[in-house]
This record gives C-alpha cells, sequence and structure tokens, in this order.
C-alpha cells in the first residue's frame, strides 16, 4: 500500500462512576439516524458518517440499522439499545415525532454536533431543567484566515486520558480555501448533579475551553462530528474508546501490535525480505506479507518500454521470499491480484505495487468491468496462484486500500478477514461529481477488530501507518517524510483506547542501498518503540476479538 499518508488524511474514572444504561448484551441494537436534506450539495454527508458509525458498532456485535432523520416514526427508538443522531447539516429541520422520542427516552441517545438548539432552545421540552446543561450556541474559526493570519485557531484540541487530540486544519491562501471542520457546539453545564463534561475541547488561540463531550444520564451529546478529516491522533480515536461507554460494554484493557511487510511481488530484494524477517523472528515479532501473486508491467515503464509480465510459476524472488518469511513464522495477506489496471496509468505507470486496480482513480470511478463476477474472477486468480504453490493466505487488502463498494462485498465472501483501512460509499454504484445529491467517499481507519462492516467484512486493523523519506529526485511521487517516531508516537495516541491495536506497514524496498535511507534501522525503532509502550505482538490469525 503505497503513499498511505496521501490518501487518508484520514476521564476514565468519572465515566466508571456512572453506570451505562445499556446492559453488556451479545447483540446489541442501534439505530442511526442521519440528516439527508433532499436535493442539496450534502444529502447524503450524513449517511457516510453513519456507515462509519456502523462500521464502528461492528467491533460491539450490535445489529445496525441506518434511517435518514425525516423517515423517522414516533416510537421507533424504542425498539432499540442506542440511537445515534448524526448531525451533519446545519439547521436540518427534524421531525417533531424525533425530537419528542430522543427528549423522552430512556434508552441510551448520542447526539453528534447540528441541530441540538432545536431541543435546547424549544421551551416545549424544558431541555436545560431536565439534562442539566444549556445549549450556548455555534463556535467556528476565531476569525477569517489570511495570509497574514493564516491560523486564526478555534476549538481544536480534545484533551483525552492526558493526551491532546488536535483536529485537522490546512489553509490554502492562494485559493483562500480552509480544509477543516472547525464548527463546534458550545455547551454549558448549569446542573452538576445531571450533567459532567466527559471530554473537555479548548481554543488555544483564546485560551477557552468547552465540554467537547457531555453526559446526562442516558443522553450524550458530542461537540462535533468525529468522523470528519480523521486520522492516528484525532479527536475520532478519543470517540471510538468512548463508544464502550456510550454503548455500556466495556472491553478489558488489551494492547496488541501488528507489523506487515508491504507490496511483496516478483522483483522484491530477496535480501531485503531475508533481513526483515530474519530480524522479526529474532526478535520474536510475529508478521505478515501483502504478497502481489502477478506482477504486470503493462505499459513496460520499468522495463525499456516493453511491457513484461510475471506469473508467480515463474516469480523466482518472490516465490524464495514468501518461502523464508513463512518459515520465520510469517503469515501471507493477498494484496490485489496485480495490484494495477489494464494498461493504463492508473494513475502512476500501469505496474504493480504502482497503481489502483479495483478504482480508476483518474476518473474517481469503479473501472467499467467493475461487477461481482468480473471482481471473483480475480480474486480467485489470485488466491489459486497462491494456494497452487502452497501458501495459505489468512487476509485480504485492496490495493492502495481503495476499491468498488463491489469489490468489497465480493471479497467478504471470498476471504474470511480483511487486513486494513477501507473506503466506503453512500451507494454501491457512486456519482461523486455534481452538486446536488452527489455520493460520498470516506475512509476510514480502525483502532481495533470489526467483525463486520458495512459490507460484510471482518477488518482487523491497520492504524497508525508507514515510515516514508522524501525521494523526489529519484521518484517524484514520493515527497514526504514519515518518521519512526510518527509511528510511535501514533502507537502512544492508539493506547488510550482501551483494546486498541498499533499496527503498521513496512515496504521492503527502503532497505535498497541505492535510496541512500536509514529503512532498517528506523524499521527496528518503530519496532522497539512500539515494544517499550506495552504492546503484544501478534499474527493476524491470532486475532479473534
Amino acid at each position: 500500500m503505497n503513499r498511505l499518508m496521501r490518501i487518508f488524511l484520514c476521564a476514565a474514572s468519572l465515566l466508571m462512576a456512572f453506570a451505562a444504561p445499556v446492559q453488556a448484551q451479545a447483540v446489541p441494537k442501534v439505530l442511526v439516524v442521519y440528516d439527508a436534506p433532499p436535493g442539496t450539495e450534502f444529502e447524503k454527508l450524513g449517511m457516510g458518517y453513519g456507515i462509519m458509525l456502523k462500521n464502528l458498532m461492528g467491533h460491539f456485535n450490535a445489529q445496525t440499522d441506518l434511517l435518514p432523520v425525516h423517515q423517522y416514526t414516533a416510537g421507533k427508538m424504542a425498539g432499540y439499545d442506542a440511537t445515534f443522531y448524526m448531525g451533519a447539516y446545519y439547521d436540518n429541520q427534524l421531525p417533531p415525532a424525533f425530537l419528542g422520542d430522543a427528549m423522552a427516552t430512556q434508552k441510551t441517545m448520542v447526539w453528534f454536533k447540528y441541530n441540538l438548539w432545536q431541543l435546547a432552545w424549544n421551551a416545549a421540552y424544558n431541555f436545560q431543567a431536565n439534562k442539566g446543561f444549556g445549549f450556548n450556541g455555534l463556535r467556528g474559526l476565531n476569525a477569517a484566515p489570511s495570509s497574514s493570519n493564516p491560523r486564526p485557531g478555534f476549538f481544536d484540541t480534545v484533551s483525552y486520558k492526558s493526551l491532546n487530540f488536535v483536529k485537522y486544519y490546512e489553509y490554502d491562501a492562494a485559493r483562500n480555501v480552509v480544509a477543516a471542520d472547525p464548527d463546534i457546539g458550545v455547551t454549558g453545564i448549569t446542573d452538576p448533579a445531571r450533567a459532567q463534561a466527559v471530554v473537555t475541547v479548548s481554543n488555544p488561540k483564546t485560551g477557552e475551553a468547552a465540554p467537547y463531550i457531555v453526559r446526562s444520564g442516558n443522553f450524550w451529546y458530542v461537540a462535533d462530528m468525529p468522523f470528519s478529516y480523521i486520522g492516528p491522533r484525532d479527536r475520532y480515536i478519543v470517540m471510538t474508546d468512548i463508544l464502550h461507554d456510550m454503548l455500556g460494554i466495556n472491553h478489558a484493557q488489551n494492547h496488541r501490535a501488528m507489523i506487515r511487510l508491504e507490496d511483496v511481488g516478483a522483483l522484491v530484494s530477496v535480501d531485503a525480505m531475508t533481513k526483515l524477517s530474519d530480524h522479526l523472528h529474532a526478535k520474536k515479532i510475529p508478521f505478515s506479507v501483502a504478497a502481489i501473486p502477478y506482477y504486470v508491467d503493462s505499459l513496460g515503464a520499468y522495463n525499456g518500454g516493453v511491457p513484461q509480465y510475471v506469473p508467480l510459476s515463474r516469480a523466482t524472488n518472490l516465490r524464495r521470499s514468501l518461502d523464508h518469511a513463512v518459515s520465520r513464522g510469517g503469515e501471507i495477506v493477498m494484496h490485489g491480484y496485480t495490484h494495477q489496471y489494464g494498461k493504463q496509468k492508473n494513475p502512476h505507470t500501469g505496474v504493480s505495487g504502482d497503481d489502483y486496480e479495483f478504482w480508476d482513480i483518474v476518473a474517481n470511478t469503479p473501472v467499467p468491468e467493475d461487477s461481482v463476477q468480473w471482481v471473483s474472477n480475480r480474486l480467485q486468480s489470485g488466491l489459486n496462484d497462491l494456494r497452487n504453490h502452497g501458501y495459505n493466505v489468512v487476509a485480504w487488502e485492496a490495493p492502495h486500500y481503495h476499491a468498488s463498494a463491489i469489490t468489497s462485498k465480493t471479497a467478504a465472501g471470498m476471504f474470511p478477514t480483511t487486513y486494513q483501512r477501507v473506503v466506503y460509499f453512500t451507494a454501491d454504484k457512486p456519482n461523486l461529481a455534481g452538486t446536488r445529491s452527489k455520493d460520498f467517499a470516506v475512509g476510514q481507519i480502525f483502532p481495533y477488530l470489526i467483525h463486520k462492516d458495512h459490507y460484510g467484512q471482518r477488518v482487523l486493523p491497520e492504524s497508525i501507518g508507514n515510515i516514508e523519506y522524501d525521494i523526489r529526485h529519484i521518484d517524484p511521487t514520493s515527497y514526504y517524510n514519515y518518521t519512526w517516531q510518527d509511528i510511535v508516537t501514533n502507537a502512544q495516541y492508539g493506547k488510550v483506547v482501551r483494546d486498541g491495536f498499533a499496527s503498521f506497514f513496512f515496504h521492503p524496498f527502503w532497505l535498497e542501498p541505492e535510496l541512500g535511507v536509514p529503512g532498517f534501522e528506523d524499521f527496528k525503532k518503530a519496532l522497539d518503540g512500539i515494544t517499550q509502550l506495552g504492546y503484544t505482538w501478534v499474527a493476524p490469525s491470532a486475532v479473534k476479538n
């Protein structure tokens, strides 16, 4: 999975003091309602966030239903253990039936971001007296950004378990465009006997602080939408842990780590793979290898303009590398079939490992052949190649973590496990262009095992990224650094999740001498740093819950 970080910017004692209203059970029932204002540009954005929450519910084996809020009917939430409202659209008018039930329910009710004022400022609900907190209004950027003041600041720092989780912010002065989600709903506790600020958020530029997550008995309010602009040190990670308390399912502390050697194809260096496998074996660290069964250079980009095709039967370096890895305890993950698409650049070279296979990234659409039959034929070809050469495949990983909805659904029926971050779509054949009722794609990191996601996949997490080096003088597409210290810091943040993983991957090509980077030394430092944080290394096949 090359260039991962470009694709995905993607109070414990207080919580334990108040018994959650939802009792732990084998299959909790969860209702996720979301804003879907018809005919608007953002009609389906709330659904995208709802899918992300549904996926996290898969960690708890929940039975989760998605519903546009305008389709809500009176009494519906009574049939669920918990209801979550995704307030993604400003001032979307909510049905009176939903407002009345949200106020009166004795089940868990969680409200995200917008539109709480429709309860809190309506005298008929007597919200503040009942819930013990009031809604004061919205806050966004402290000022409009400019070239002279590009970072005016906002409530961007969420504090949790002695760490600060800072929300993403980027300002393009040339285009005067902000990439961020700065809005929060500001609340104030008026009756501490009824309501508590479970997590706080601060505005470093002004010195202000406000509740980020408020709890009043069974009613929770989250001040923003923690599914936007997510990352391994973002407040999204806080949310993934707090869900245990919202659902009343308190998983035990259990911090595991995983390492995967990535993009291992026909041209892999046997020396690099041997060195990495031997080191992991010596350290008693289980590992996996993301193997590409069929090498294709359809345009001859790396072969003097002559197309090159190397099936597994002729991929001597690959088989030697896999054989040695397996002898050292490595497990095999199938990483695409060719990890490229057709006879074209998609978008880089048309070469295995460089390009997308199950998505047209240039046009940002599914490939023309996208269908269950086409996908299953490719997946079965890869599985057959690997199995016929004696390799047991434990999991699937989509090239560049990006595949069509049909691909993900098909993979779910052919592999017992996937091991990746995942992109989700608001339709199987999404229309991602236009301005009205368009679809959305949302990329998601998981800090823990998802038993069943929106596409039916069992997902092992890759949660903390990969080491990268700026080698633009050799490869113009590799132009940034992501250090071993970044990986270890991400692992430190991941420990706030009570059963969170530290799972990363590493490209063996960073050991190639001509690149002039300290790949092996940094790999060892990342492993040691994660170990010193107290994580237990596990193989993919060993993860059961």
